[in-house]
């Protein structure tokens, strides 16, 4: 069974109704499967169910409208499906953490919840290169020394950040020998993620471990990534796609997991199986802080 090609057709017939009153069963006839066989596929590939999909589809198309339409929000409420506004604004906030209305008039353009369209490239990238259901493990405190840069979602400088760090790395005290590298992102604090769009300025801290701060001078930053419980990821290839990953995690997995997500940073870790920034075979894992249930 080529079940890449159906849920691309699935995904298609999803996109070309996604202001019909469309179930799943349409869906599943559309792409040539029954309904058990795909969305059995779909869910174990990309990490939600057919259902889940439209719904979060829906809902980010209908947040756009807020923002960029005059339309009322009864109107946007009956264009993706809902039978009320009161649904309607349930549904929303149950994923945006804010009201249709609140979302409206304060300019909110969120980064979790913010599901975009899968398109081949997408699909073909989640199906090839990123795990989709991660492996919680606990981490001890772990040291990192490392320079400061600020990036943003949609002009990504990290790959000049990282070659400024590494050709730095042989200044700074203390490394561990053989040590991991380390990318944390200082925008990921408590309801920031939420307001987060692709022109939202942040910083990261790209840096290697290391036994004690002791003698660490300008233009170096020490860190400490707090001990804890951690869903990871591993994106494999080009970190080209990396946005692509963290879409994933933040639009997908966020918002269906089991987990409950603590406020420490999440970062990126990188080690022997790291092999370069536009290398095809290249693994990082992404390490998102949860809480120990």
């Amino acid at each position: 069974m080529n079940y890449r090609k159906a849920l691309e057709q699935a995904v298609i017939y999803i996109e070309n109704h996604l202001g019909d009153n469309i179930k799943v069963e349409d869906v599943a006839k559309a792409a040539g499967y029954s309904y058990y066989h795909l969305n059995r596929q779909f869910t174990a590939i990309l990490g939600e169910s057919i259902g889940s999909y439209i719904k979060k589809r829906r809902l980010a198309d209908a947040s756009k409208k807020l923002l960029y339409t005059d339309l009322k929000i009864i109107e946007i409420a009956i264009e993706y499906g809902f039978d009320s506004p009161e649904a309607f604004s349930r549904a929303f906030k149950a994923i945006y953490k804010a009201s249709p209305q609140s979302y409206r008039q304060n300019r909110l353009d969120t980064f979790i919840g913010n599901k975009e369209r899968l398109d081949t490239g997408l699909l073909n990238h989640l199906v090839r290169n990123v795990t989709v259901h991660p492996k919680i493990v606990e981490l001890p405190e772990i040291k990192v020394a490392g320079i400061r840069g600020e990036t943003t979602l949609r002009d990504n400088r990290l790959q000049e950040l990282w070659g400024r760090a590494n050709s730095l790395y042989s200044q700074i005290p203390n490394r561990v020998p053989n040590g991991r590298a380390f990318g944390i992102c200082e925008a990921c604090a408590e309801n920031t993620l939420y307001t987060m769009n692709d022109d939202i300025l942040f910083t990261e801290v790209a840096g290697t471990e290391v036994s004690s701060f002791e003698g660490l001078t300008d233009p170096f930053v020490p860190k400490v990534i707090p001990g804890g419980h951690y869903a990871v990821f591993t994106h494999r290839g080009t970190l080209q796609m990396l946005p692509q990953t963290f879409d994933y995690i933040w639009g997908t997995w966020f918002l269906t997991t089991k987990e409950e997500l603590d406020w420490r940073e999440d970062f990126e870790l990188y080690d022997k199986r790291f092999l370069g920034y536009d290398h095809p075979d290249s693994e990082v894992d992404l390490y998102i802080p949860v809480r120990h249930l």
